[in-house]
């Protein structure tokens, strides 16, 4: 029997402690981990659904246990929550059942038998109470997505909307799950013109072709009422957008690195180029695993989009390869470039290039001096120039390159940490 559990705790050797426990007592178990310190509170449409139960700590970040405890527990259908107390009192756990946790355990000594039985008593549980759905519209009106009526899903809530599509939460009426839909705001293209929409199928069905831990699924695919739709996978825990603004230490920078480039190496060898990697397409799958969404979606509608002279920044140009950014021809090494770019805001927390308008930062990457790393980062320039050199032949030449480099920066950067460098 498997378990789908997430650990949410600022510490991370604990998380990773309480993994290795789950992991001996279960066979194959979905393991995720969640740093409150970093990301603050679950969004508050984050309902856990997708795990059956929770383990959290009592100190997770600067608000109160008890505090998210309460939240956590109030939320429709959210799992059991296996509470974990540093100073274990009758007290403290009287308080913590009374917030609503399923059981409590010692955190400074885990017994793995009390906690191995405590998750399989709230699989118990999820199993005989049926959770609640999410709160989900049931009239006619919930399967309409802007102006197209998609049956078969039910909108939970808008994500977000740009000149291409429209994104929203929506429950899946065959799985019951949570899925991402994405709705083209154009109906598919007719005649002998543009081949957006047949670029757009045919590289949907290749990525929904792709399995890989690294590579957000897709779940399905169709028109309704003249607008394509996609639906995906959905990630509770968000983008790597806050994790680059929170910042991170190299060793983290370089996981990150090394498993867009094996997300990369996967989709370049399926033919596909994504065209539009930037940290907003790079979602949490938890929080030391990424996984890429958006692959080759539609290169020239966005890149129109970003240059309508309004002077808003869409930010694709921020990571724009300069063949990219001058409708030049690109290949792998374009994509190389972006996840370079990538690299060193995460390592940076700020981007490389910035200007008023979106021709001035594409300018500046095809004309502007390569950025320079700080003395204690200096060891990481010569990977960084390989992936975001000006001319595509002085960069790596494919994704596995990359790969096997950022895995040898990342065993030396482990030994860095453990020496105290």
């Amino acid at each position: 029997m498997t378990a789908r559990v997430l650990i949410i705790d600022e510490q991370g050797v604990y998380r990773h402690l309480m993994a290795q426990h789950v992991a001996t007592g279960f066979d194959s178990p979905s393991i995720a981990e969640y740093d409150p310190g970093v990301r603050g509170m679950l969004p508050a449409d984050f309902s856990g659904t997708a795990y059956d139960a929770v383990l959290l700590g009592d100190a997770p970040g600067e608000v109160d246990g008890l505090v998210w405890l309460r939240d956590l527990t109030r939320r429709n259908g959210f799992p059991p929550v296996i509470y974990f107390l540093s100073m274990p009192t009758a007290e403290a756990e009287e308080a913590a059942l009374a917030a609503g946790a399923h059981s409590c355990l010692a955190k400074n000594r885990i017994d793995h038998a009390r906690l191995i039985a405590a998750l399989r008593g709230a699989q118990s549980r999820r199993g005989l109470v049926q959770p609640p759905t999410p709160r989900v519209d049931d009239s006619p009106r919930a399967t309409r997505f802007g102006n197209a009526t998609i049956r078969g899903y039910r909108l939970v809530s808008q994500i977000a909307e740009n000149p291409v599509s429209s994104v929203y939460l929506a429950h899946s009426e065959r799985t019951g799950e949570q899925v991402v839909l994405k709705v083209l705001r154009q109906p598919p293209d007719s005649g002998s013109g543009d081949k957006t929409f047949d670029r757009f199928l045919r590289e949907y069905q290749i990525g929904a072709g792709i399995h890989h831990p690294n590579v957000a699924r897709v779940h399905d695919f169709g028109v309704s009422d003249e607008n394509a739709f996609i639906a995906m996978e959905y990630f509770p825990l968000g983008d790597l957008r806050a994790r680059v603004k929170g910042g991170m230490k190299p060793l983290q920078a370089l996981i990150f690195l090394r498993q867009m480039a094996e997300a990369l190496k996967v989709l370049h060898a399926a033919g596909v180029l994504h065209r539009d990697l930037k940290p907003g397409n790079v979602m949490l799958r938890d929080e030391n695993s990424v996984a890429l969404i958006d692959y080759g979606l539609s290169k020239q509608i966005e890149l129109d989009a970003a240059n309508t002279g309004s002077g808003e920044i869409f930010g694709t140009p921020y990571y724009m390869s300069p063949e990219q950014g001058h409708g030049r021809v690109t290949d792998e090494r374009s994509d190389i470039y972006s996840l370079g770019i990538i690299f060193y805001e995460m390592l940076m927390r700020r981007k490389p290039y910035v200007a008023g308008t979106p021709m001035q930062v594409i300018y500046k990457h095809a004309h502007s001096p390569l950025p320079e790393l700080p003395a204690a980062l200096k060891h990481l320039e010569g990977m960084l120039y390989n992936c975001i050199a000006k001319e595509p032949a002085r960069r790596y030449a494919n994704a596995e390159q990359l790969v096997n480099v950022a895995g040898e920066f990342e065993r030396d950067e482990i030994e860095r940490e453990s020496a105290g460098r």
